[in-house]
Parts: structure tokens; sequence; C-alpha cells
């Protein structure tokens, strides 16, 4: 059985089991409330939460660190570097801006009237000036303890620069640190395969208390994402294409439906990466040099669709435990968001982890994450079709922007 069907068994068992102990909850079947809604079920559930907040911090640490420390030293390279990772951000930034639009249109959430066990506090919101200085760090250990994930992203950012630039005297210590970050995914990967338990206590404890009523919500969230995901990559997308290199767009998607399809059946830029370089090189024609480096960057650090999911589940979670965001908060969030995506790894899952750290940088509840958790799954098919787009459409770009684009190839 494949991750995803023992997820969605999950979702559909632990959804029944919650209707069927709300049911017996009516009929004052106290035993089962106390030990298995607020006991099993909910410290099984608390315990999954906790694990994903504590890949946060290493993740993004060690896969940003190595991720800027691999930038070659050229100078064409880092023009290059530049203009990918400025496309990148941008398409990012955009994403996160309408997956925010989308959920305050529509407001998905409200009535749920959900409460947390940690008491809510709204803080007063700092002034301008704060918020750009506290964006960096005095003590980074203090910054990774407290988990202030602007502060670790702005270390981690300083320390890949200064490992880059002794990586031809101290080629041992880049090593060690990619080992590093490749037993932290290892360690993502074993998280994200225990997540069908984790799935089917959260989904439980959710309908148990809820009930069914709690469905029309997941629903419209569910269709919220889709629709903005679609948005972005069959709008945004095509319209950034047009503009900079006047390929048709039609002519382009066509080349790219083998990545499409392959990134929606293994939900990971990482695996569909071979395809999609093979596709952007051979097809759509761009050089293999600028290929090389703008494709696997992409699957690092281009996150549109988690960027998306990120921006609507932000304004859902808010929603359902009647939290107001200040639009300071908003900003917050494309901020935070548009940063994290340079330490999100391309691999199936890591995005809720990143949704831990968003929902954490504006001060609401993480616990809140169980709400959408099970439907992701099936949202993370469509996120990773939207990212290999976006990779391939930002390599498109930059190669015709340093005349290395087949042009044969798009007529």
């Amino acid at each position: 059985m494949s991750l995803t069907l023992k997820i969605i068994t999950g979702m559909i068992l632990g959804f029944l089991t919650g209707l069927f102990i709300n049911i017996l909850s009516l009929n004052n079947y106290d035993f089962i409330s106390t030990y298995f809604v607020g006991g099993l079920f909910d410290i099984i559930g608390s315990i999954f939460i906790s694990s994903l907040k504590l890949m946060v911090v290493p993740l993004v640490f060690f896969s940003l660190s190595t991720g800027v420390a691999s930038f070659d030293k050229d100078k064409k390279l880092s023009l290059i570097a530049f203009k990918t990772i400025s496309l990148y951000l941008l398409t990012t930034a955009v994403a996160i801006s309408l997956g925010l639009l989308a959920a305050i249109i529509f407001s998905p959430g409200v009535g749920l009237n959900l409460t947390t066990s940690i008491e809510y506090v709204a803080p007063s919101p700092p002034g301008f000036k704060s918020v750009i200085i506290d964006i960096f760090p005095t003590n980074p250990i203090a910054a990774m303890a407290e988990g202030k994930m602007l502060q670790i992203i702005i270390f981690s950012i300083f320390f890949g620069v200064a490992l880059r630039s002794i990586k031809d005297t101290n080629s041992q210590l880049i090593k060690i640190m990619e080992s590093v970050t490749n037993v932290v995914m290892k360690m993502v990967f074993i998280l994200i395969n225990l997540a069908p338990f984790g799935v089917f206590c959260l989904m439980a404890n959710l309908f148990a208390i809820q009930g069914v009523g709690v469905i029309g919500n997941l629903f419209q969230y569910f269709l919220l994402v889709i629709f903005v995901l679609l948005v972005h990559g069959f709008v945004v997308y095509p319209s950034l294409l047009y503009f900079f290199t006047k390929i048709k767009p039609l002519n382009f998607y066509n080349k790219l439906r083998p990545v499409m399809l392959f990134a929606f059946s293994t939900s990971s830029s990482n695996a569909t990466m071979p395809v999609t370089l093979k596709t952007v090189t051979q097809d759509i024609g761009v050089n293999p040099k600028i290929a090389s480096f703008t494709i696997p960057l992409g699957a690092t650090i281009n996150m549109d669709g988690t960027a998306i999911m990120q921006g609507v589940a932000t304004i859902f979670i808010a929603n359902a435990y009647n939290i107001d965001l200040t639009t300071l908060d908003y900003l917050m969030v494309i901020l935070t968001a548009t940063m994290a995506s340079i330490g999100t790894a391309g691999v199936p899952g890591v995005g809720l982890i990143m949704l831990a750290m968003v929902l954490a940088q504006v001060g609401l509840p993480t616990e809140g994450i169980a709400l959408i958790l099970g439907v992701d799954r099936l949202l993370d098919m469509v996120r990773t079709v939207v990212n290999v787009t976006g990779d391939s459409t930002v390599s498109t770009i930059v190669a015709y922007s340093e005349d290395a684009l087949d042009s044969n190839n798009n007529k």
C-alpha cells in the first residue's frame, strides 16, 4: 500500500471513528470520551504535531546553509543565480498573496468556533522599525531555541555565504553539512511515513468533538486551495512566460505534460527532477548549463504550491479559532512563507512542517494543523505539479534572458 493510500485510509478510518464516538457521546458514554478522545487520540495527535515542529529548525538551517554554500563563485553564475532566485521568490510571494486574498474573500473556517488548550492573547503589534530589526538575530542559538524562524533563516543564509567562501580550502566541512542534511531529510521521511497514524488520531479526535458539521468547512478549504493552485499554475505562470519570452503557453504546457503527470503521481519535486531536466533541455530547448542550476535549485527553494496552501490554511485556522489577524500579520505571513520556501525540501509532506513555522510566526495555535492534515496529502499532489511547472517556467525565462534557449523548440 502506497503512502498516499495509507494516509487516505487513516483519514477515512479516523473520520468514521470520530463520528461513531461523537454519536456515542450523545448517549453519555463518558469512558470513551475520557480515555480515547481526551486520552489516546489526543496524546498521539499532540506527539505527531510536536514532531512536526521538532523538524523545523534543523531542516531550515542545514538545507538553506548547504544550498547557499553550493553556489559557484563564478561571476556569470552569480548573475544567473540572482535572476533565478529573484524569479522564484517573486512567484512565491505572488502565490502566498493569492492564497491569502482568496481566503480573505471566501473566509473558509468561519463558524467552526474551535478552542485551544493554550489561551490566546493577541499581542500588541510592534512597529515597522522593530519588525525589521528583529529579523536579524543577536544570538542564533537563542533564536533556534525559541523558534524565531526569520532570524534562523537570516543566520542560515549568512552561514552559507561564509561556508561558500571557504569551500575550496575546507571542503570537508561542506561534506559534513551535506551529510547532516541527509540525516535530517531521513528523519523527515520517517516522520512522514508515520503520518497515517497521526492523521487517524487527529481526525478521530476532531470529528469526535465536532461531529459531521465540520465536513463542509474542510470541503470549502479543499476546493479553495485547488482553485488558487489552478489559477497560479494556468494564469500566473503563462502570463510571466509570455511577458518575458513571447513563447506560446499552450505549446509550453503540451511539452511539459509528462513532467506534470509524473509530479502528480510522486508528490515530490526531487523525484520528478530527472524528468524535469530532460523535458526542459530536450523538449523546451533550455541550455543544459542553465537547467542544471535552475532546476535543482527550484526543487529546493521554489515551493509556490506550498506557499498557496500556507496562505489559505493560515486564514482557515485563524477563522476556525476566531482569531483576528492584522495587516502586519498578513505581511509577516507573506514574508515568512516566501523566505521559508528557500529552506523547504522537495519531498512529500514537508509543507506541513513549514506551515507550523508560519503559524507560530503570527501567534496561531499549531494544533490547528489537525484541521487540514487529513486532506493535505491529496492537495500535495496538485501542489507538486504547480511547483515543477514553476521550476520549468523560471528556467525557460532565465535561459531566454541569457540567450541560451533554442527557439526552434518553441515554434
